[in-house]
């Protein structure tokens, strides 16, 4: 059993690894439909990748990048009215662009109704679309169709209708290939490929996927306070001592029995987090992070839980639950007594049993911890975050009640249960109220409500840190404290200097309120953009938005080059220029230190001449627009199509330090900024 958990865990940590940073989350693939007459179809079909959505027809402008159907060549047919969409549409209003918008996930069909005029056809034509996710959209993407053949005669129609032609979709691979290319940047050292150095410089890949391993830590130290808590610490002396006995007649019995209540919390908790993930899917725990009804209720739910551990009430299952599991506990044990047969079997089950009993029993205090934890693995749109996070959880929980069993020694040593369980409990009430906020954040932004921006937030937390503060320094007193004996004991010192730290961090965030940008809660507070009364006004616009004419001007300054990609209807692209580049460190290093390029994959201007590239499976694209031109550089020379992307080079186009994608760590942007410095020589 200790090898098939030891598996599972192996598989669970190898999943946290590192995603490429080019994506392809849309397959398209395009065919000729013939119809009644002299009419046929060119249908467009997409299978959509899970989190993803791709826009549909007509959005006007303002919007995002609709579906849009685009004639090169057309001989011997004409388009019949306009692109079709079929499917299951979804429409939504859109903060952001403040318009309803309409997409599709999981599938879409696109159709173009053509009619014949001559015998003989000759067809070049390509379906543009946008695709984006909750993290990342992608720059405008092409379907190209491509088809020559003569017109079907009446006797044939029939029999062929339901014949296609079918071409593959076009797609831009991530590097050039030796094949030279009709284009003007065939052989402009500016665009060589730079993507094998932006690996060895470690580029800065998907930070969902690192979110991985900060959510099993985050699991785990949850496990680690649950252990802490008033319903579980006492237990483990009795539930050690249950082992010990066991293990008088037979040691290795008494360890491997020890061992099995260990395991069994871990499949209980790492249960209930597969069945989080398999009731809602990834789709919908993606759709959670910003669903602003989903929210609200997370805000409600945990201030439900922060009262509860400020001792207001108690959250408990019904009594009969955990009565009915232990008393089937000690059928299962005396049946094991009894016949030696089944004492195998039954003595394994009775363990467990008592393993689920520790469960509900400890709800009352376990409740709170778990609802945040999964109230953020939810949220994070990750469909393993849930598991993972309880797999975490679990680990903490189990390891005193085997460690203990174990090393019986170990238990001596270990702290009486006190009064110091109440402090922590009261601890982690106000960590949850602050929590709680960050949630009902996300849906004051969805809605516009302008109910909590910025220095509201920054208030709340200000206030909510000064009374933990105050509570450990002994001055608040919670009626909890009472029944704990808590109420006339003087703080230990260890609690009075958490205090001290709580006090701190508030006083650090008053500041806020008039603009500083209080770097340790980016990640927590809303936008700098949301704040009414702002004395830091400091905008960073690029100078350029051209690759070749910031490339020339940093050679002419002997400056370095910072590259955005970046897009009109980039919404994280915003979220970035609005959370970070407002700081004033990383203001004055951009308009000081870098030349800025702004390039836009979404530019709609088009070319002087379209020209065609081809990418490493030797397909062909037509470049049209700057966007696509643009979209074609950060693919071919830089390995990725998600915006926002951010890469420092040199005037020769060489990098000087790994790339950054959608992250508001100002500190960890601060650090890419100065290494892209330190690297550059004039």
């Amino acid at each position: 059993m200790t090898k098939r958990y030891l598996m599972t865990a192996c598989l669970l940590l190898a999943v946290v690894s590192l995603f490429a940073q080019m994506m392809d989350p849309v397959h398209f693939s395009s065919k000729l439909k013939m119809l009644k007459g002299d009419e046929a179809e060119i249908v467009f079909t997409a299978n959509i990748d899970a989190g993803w959505h791709v826009y549909s027809t007509d959005l006007g402008s303002g919007g995002p990048i609709a579906a849009s159907f685009n004639v090169v060549k057309m001989d011997g047919a004409e388009a019949v009215g306009k692109l079709q969409p079929r499917g299951k549409e979804i429409k939504q209003f859109d903060k952001l662009f403040e318009m309803d918008v309409r997409y599709f996930k999981g599938s879409a069909v696109f159709a173009q109704k053509i009619r014949f005029t001559k015998p003989a056809y000759d067809i070049d034509c390509y379906l543009e679309y946008g695709a984006c996710n909750d993290q990342n959209c992608l720059p405008p993407s092409e379907v190209q169709f491509k088809a020559k053949g003569k017109r079907p005669v009446e006797a044939q129609q029939e029999s062929e209708a339901e014949k296609v032609q079918t071409t593959d979709t076009a797609k831009v691979a991530p590097a050039l290939t030796d094949t030279a290319l009709a284009s003007p940047i065939a052989t402009d050292d500016l665009w060589t490929p730079v993507i094998d150095e932006l690996k060895a410089m470690g580029g800065h890949d998907d930070i969902a996927d690192h979110s991985l391993l900060y959510i099993l830590l985050m699991g785990f130290i949850g496990g680690l306070l649950a252990v802490c808590m008033p319903c579980i610490w006492p237990i483990i002396p009795m539930t050690v001592s249950f082992f010990l006995k066991r293990a008088k007649s037979d040691k290795r019995k008494g360890i491997r029995d020890a061992i099995t209540y260990g395991l069994s919390i871990i499949v209980i908790y790492l249960a209930l987090g597969l069945l989080v993930t398999a009731l809602f899917g990834s789709d919908t725990l993606n759709a959670m992070s910003t669903n602003a009804v989903f929210n609200i209720f997370l805000f409600l739910l945990l201030v439900v839980f922060a009262l509860s551990f400020f001792g207001w009430f108690e959250i408990k299952l019904p009594d009969s639950w955990a009565n009915k599991v232990d008393q089937k506990s000690d059928e299962l044990s005396s049946k094991a007594a009894a016949n030696a047969t089944l004492s195998t079997l039954n003595s394994q089950l009775s363990i467990f049993l008592m393993a689920f009993t520790l469960v509900l029993v400890s709800f009352s205090c376990t409740a709170p911890i778990i609802g945040l934890l999964l109230v953020e693995t939810t949220t994070s749109g990750n469909w393993l975050s849930p598991a993972l996070g309880m797999f975490g959880f679990a680990l903490a929980l189990a390891l005193p009640f085997t460690l203990f069993a174990l090393f019986p020694a170990w238990l001596k040593q270990a702290p009486k249960s006190g009064s110091w369980m109440n402090i922590l409990k009261v601890t982690l009430g106000f960590i949850e109220l602050a929590f709680a906020l960050k949630f009902f954040s996300v849906a004051d932004l969805a809605y516009g409500w302008h109910l909590l921006d910025r220095e509201v937030f920054l208030s709340l937390w200000i206030v909510i840190f000064a009374l933990l503060g105050a509570y450990l320094c002994g001055w608040l007193k919670f009626q909890s404290d009472e029944i704990g004996g808590n109420i006339n004991k003087p703080m230990p010192v260890v609690c009075i200097m958490g205090g001290l730290v709580s006090l701190a961090f508030a006083l650090y965030m008053v500041p806020g309120l008039w603009g500083a940008p209080c770097k340790a809660v980016s990640a927590f507070a809303p936008p700098m953009n949301t704040q009414d009364f702002n004395l830091n006004h400091k905008v960073v616009e690029a100078k350029f938005t051209s690759y070749e004419e910031g490339m020339a001007a940093a050679k002419a300054q002997g400056k370095p080059v910072l590259i955005d990609f970046t897009g009109f209807g980039c919404v994280n692209c915003r979220k970035m220029e609005a959370a970070v580049w407002t700081d004033p460190e990383v203001a004055d290093m951009l308009t000081k230190d870098y030349v800025l390029i702004s390039l836009y994959v979404d530019d709609k201007t088009p070319l002087q001449e379209p020209f065609e590239v081809k990418d490493a499976e030797g397909n062909t694209k037509t470049l049209r627009t700057v966007g696509a031109k643009w979209s074609y550089l950060q693919s071919s020379k830089f390995g990725a199509n998600a915006q926002p992307f951010y890469v420092i080079l040199d005037a020769n186009g060489k990098p000087l330090s790994g790339s950054r994608a959608y992250d508001e760590d100002i500190s960890a942007y601060i650090q890419f900024l100065k290494q892209g410095i330190s690297h550059y020589k004039p």
